[in-house]
Parts: structure tokens; sequence; C-alpha cells
């Protein structure tokens, strides 16, 4: 399975942002996917992840409530739609999924084993 991100771009305080991830070279059928970030100087940390059917989604408790994941595995297309960004979001955005039906190693520095390449997000006035 490959993972392709885009749509990290600059934005202001309070703004939206939509990232993608697009996945390829196997069915996203089997997978748990999501979306971890990594601040310059700070470890790598799990932001969100979804299961296969949608019976699991995990959010960090700093994005709860201003992130949406989604997933359409049609499309083999994973999208965070992140609202209210703050100055604490900025970092490298990578898509991430593993070959399992549960969402956890996306937090308590657990890590899945497929990764994307990092798109990177901006805040900034």
């Amino acid at each position: 399975l490959d993972l392709v991100e885009s749509g990290g771009d600059l934005v202001q305080p309070g703004g939206s942002l939509s990232l993608s991830c697009v996945a390829s070279g196997s069915a996203l059928d089997y997978f748990a996917i999501g979306w971890f970030r990594q601040a310059p100087g700070k470890r790598r940390e799990g932001v969100s992840c979804i299961t296969s059917t949608n019976t699991t989604i995990y959010y960090s408790d700093s994005v709860k409530g201003r992130f949406t994941i989604s997933r359409d595995n049609a499309k083999a297309t994973v999208i965070l739609q992140m609202n209210n960004l703050k100055r604490e979001d900025p970092a490298v955005y990578y898509c991430a999924a593993d070959p399992v039906p549960h969402c956890s190693n996306f937090h308590d520095g657990r890590y899945p084993t497929i990764w994307g390449q990092g798109t990177v997000v901006t805040v900034s006035s």
C-alpha cells in the first residue's frame, strides 16, 4: 500500500484546511488509516484514525471538536478536515495505515506500519 498526501498550505489562525490521502497498490478496505503530525523538535503524534468499516474513529484531545476524518474505500481516499486551526497545529502531517481492524497503533506512543511522505501545514497571520 502506498500513500500520497496533499492539501498542506499556509492558513491564518481560525481558518480551515482539508488534507487528502490517496492510497494505491492495495485495497484500502482492510486497513485502519489516519493521520499523524510532527512539529519541529517534537515527537510524531497521532491525530486521527478511522477503521475500515467506520466503526471506530479516534481523535487526539488536541484536535477533538475541530478536525473531522472521513474515508471513501471505493476512491481509496481519506480526508482530514481541519477547522479553527490554531498556532499549535503547524506541522508536517503524515497519512498512515495499518492492516488491522482497530486504531490502537495511532496513539499512546504506538505507530502504524505504512507511511506517506507528509504534507506541510503552516498557521500564521
